[in-house]
């Protein structure tokens, strides 16, 4: 096995167990409410606009690095997606303050906007647990300088990624009249 191997063989392994943690942990918490428990926590009720805000902000940075590489700018296409994750790590992170300091709000509209809702809602959640190894693995081989395979994964990973950034707006902007 040549460095480059071992190198991709315990990235491999990374990838693998923040897949699996992520998740895990985000269920986790979400399920814990501090002032529930006891905690004197006041609710960070001001974080979904911030946090939906920060989805809108990575789907343009999205875009803006699809753009950057067919412009041939290798730089700022890592710069932008660097940043992205860096937005999508900041998301996760508002998220789970939110949700272990405020109570969970409900969907209140009715009929077919409800199912709509739902549809979205649903898909945005599988999703973004689906689209983490794909993000790793994507910036993994970039990393690594395995440029084709890199730009083989980024096809199926942008679609992918852009789609819950987008889609995370769109949950909030329908939620939101019914936040409290």
């Amino acid at each position: 096995m040549n460095n480059l191997q071992v190198q991709e063989a315990k990235y491999k392994k990374i990838i693998t167990a923040l897949s699996i943690i992520i998740p895990l942990a985000v269920a986790a918490l979400f399920g814990i409410n501090l002032r529930e428990l006891g905690f004197n926590v006041e609710p960070l009720t001001f974080l979904p606009p911030i946090y939906a805000t920060i989805n809108g902000l990575t789907a343009i940075l999205l875009i803006a690095a699809v753009v950057a590489i067919k412009k041939g700018n290798k730089k700022l296409h890592e710069q932008l997606n660097t940043t992205a994750i860096a937005f999508s790590l900041l998301f996760l992170v508002l998220y789970i303050a939110y949700h272990m300091t405020s109570d969970s709000t409900k969907f209140g509209g009715e009929g077919f906007v409800k199912y709509v809702y739902y549809f979205i809602l649903i898909t945005h959640i599988v999703l973004s647990i689906a689209v983490i190894p794909f993000v790793l693995i994507t910036y993994m081989r970039a990393k690594l300088g395995k440029f084709p395979e890199h730009k083989k994964i980024a096809k199926r990973t942008f679609p992918l990624w852009l789609y819950v950034a987008i889609t995370g707006v769109i949950v909030y902007l329908m939620i939101a009249p019914y936040y409290v």
